[in-house]
């Protein structure tokens, strides 16, 4: 990764955390279960979501990196990091996540800032030291297709926007509580 990616990809982990943090902070129990139609997500399944997503694709990023480098690959999506960053966190196309990364409720409302705070550390701290070369590893992405490891990095932050927004418009539903509680998150 050059100065000017690592620099790129740390802004936008570091911009995305902190438009995430702003939107969740001092929302109280009931808004953050508030689901504003059937099938649709609550603001506390969009935080586990992206906390489980987070883990997951950096779980996979570091053990790719420990296979050999394939330079006979290339990125679908070669050249269009900020195209496929705009395009995924834009909700432009709606996508149907699979089961094992599908919330669940499995921590209680005061952990879910706390799991994507740990996860989001753990990113941080990867992207900040790793002197992979991560533009030769690749894993197929199931709309985007084949990308490289940096562009996975880089959908990390995208994916935290994505469901940032999402979040949003939950909280813009007519019927979203407007009172915000004591036993709000911090």
């Amino acid at each position: 990764m050059t100065s000017a990616e690592r620099e790129s990809l740390m802004k936008h982990l570091a911009e995305s955390r902190e438009r995430l943090l702003r939107m969740a902070q001092g929302l109280s129990n009931e808004q953050l279960h508030y689901c504003p139609a059937p099938g649709r997500w609550t603001v506390a399944e969009c935080l586990e979501h992206i906390a489980i997503v987070e883990g997951r694709v950096l779980g996979f990023v570091q053990k790719l990196l420990e296979t050999p480098p394939d330079p006979s690959k290339r990125s679908a999506m070669e050249g269009g990091d900020d195209a496929m960053f705009a395009g995924v966190a834009g909700r432009v196309t709606r996508f149907q996540a699979p089961e094992y990364v599908a919330p669940t409720g499995r921590w209680p409302d005061e952990q879910l800032l706390k799991e994507f705070e740990g996860a989001r550390q753990q990113t941080r701290d990867f992207a900040a030291s790793t002197n992979a070369d991560l533009r030769q590893h690749f894993y197929k992405h199931p709309v985007f297709g084949e990308l490289d490891m940096y562009q996975w990095l880089l959908l990390i932050a995208a994916h935290c926007d994505r469901h940032r927004a999402q979040s949003e418009e939950v909280m813009a539903s007519p019927g979203f509580p407007r009172v915000r509680q004591a036993n709000a998150l911090a």
